[in-house]
């Protein structure tokens, strides 16, 4: 998997994001230094996990529409003397 980099204002939402969680759900304010370090860290040991998943998510809506469509194109099949 390539670095993923984000945009400037992807990158400022994804730490703000992160600095709030740490606010509400931590007590604790982090600065934006270590919020972009956490996402960078996130990123490179873990991001891969998630990239991943998607992955297999986008494999199976794949492969679950492909099976819609090869049905949809059997019922197109119109009877004939040949047998399969």
């Amino acid at each position: 998997m390539s670095h993923i980099d984000f945009s400037k204002a992807e990158k400022a939402i994804i730490v703000g994001k992160i600095k709030l969680y740490f606010s509400e759900e931590l007590n604790h304010q982090i600065g934006q230094f270590d919020a972009e370090f956490l996402l960078d860290f996130i990123g490179q040991e873990i991001g891969s996990y998630f990239y991943n998943r998607g992955l297999y998510d986008a494999q199976s809506t794949l492969s679950e529409k492909l099976s819609d469509i090869q049905d949809a194109i059997f019922q197109l099949e119109q009877p004939t003397d040949f047998k399969k």
